[in-house]
């Protein structure tokens, strides 16, 4: 029993020093499912911001997801595990690729892949910032929008994702109401596109 305490009491450092490559990979192998509720805001190079939406988002592991805009605009887009959904209201529109290597490189890849995670990005341990220990994701496909991705993790929850692009943008992504391993219905993870929507691509 003493050699369990003394192990234990070892044990403790490594965890509550656990890097932000440590949590994220943690994060993948615990999180099947999971769902939550976002508010995104993106600025420009100069810090001005250009754009704020909300709305909730969930994912099933490998390759489904769901985001879904409410504010300021309706939009919905779907990974269905072989296709890429995606329906703007306001232009009854829907576009529609394959899935394939679209997602690499993208957040979809950190929350919704496969656990081969650096198949797809160079990690990098980031510190601790505003309460959180972060990581940097680096894509190794070079035709990604996103030239880099921080994630920011309270203890086991991820908590903020920052999207930088090749333009200098960056896109933040909050989450609060984070749900793990909820039971979803795999309908969720469907599209059927609305009555009258025009559809573009397959």
């Amino acid at each position: 029993m003493k050699h369990f305490i003394v192990a234990c009491a070892l044990a403790l450092p490594l965890i509550a020093h656990a890097g932000g490559v440590d949590r994220l990979k943690a994060f993948v192998a615990d999180a099947k499912t999971a769902e939550a509720d976002f508010t995104q805001t993106v600025t420009d190079k100069q810090g001005r911001v250009t754009q704020q939406a909300s709305g909730r988002m969930a994912f099933a592991r490998p390759g489904k997801f769901r985001w879904d805009y409410n504010k300021p605009y309706e939009q919905v887009i779907v990974g269905d595990g072989a296709k890429l959904w995606l329906y703007d209201a306001d232009l009854e529109q829907v576009t529609v690729k394959p899935l394939g290597d679209v997602i690499a490189g993208t957040p979809a890849a950190l929350l919704a892949g496969d656990n081969a995670i650096e198949k797809y990005f160079s990690l990098k341990d980031a510190g601790k910032a505003d309460g959180l220990e972060w990581l940097d994701a680096t894509p190794k496909n070079k035709d990604t929008s996103f030239e880099r991705i921080r994630m920011g993790f309270k203890g086991d929850t991820l908590v903020r994702m920052e999207l930088f692009d090749f333009f200098g943008q960056r896109t933040t992504l909050t989450l609060s109401r984070f749900a793990r391993n909820p039971a979803i219905a795999p309908t969720h993870f469907t599209f059927t596109p609305p009555k009258g929507a025009d559809i573009i691509g397959e």
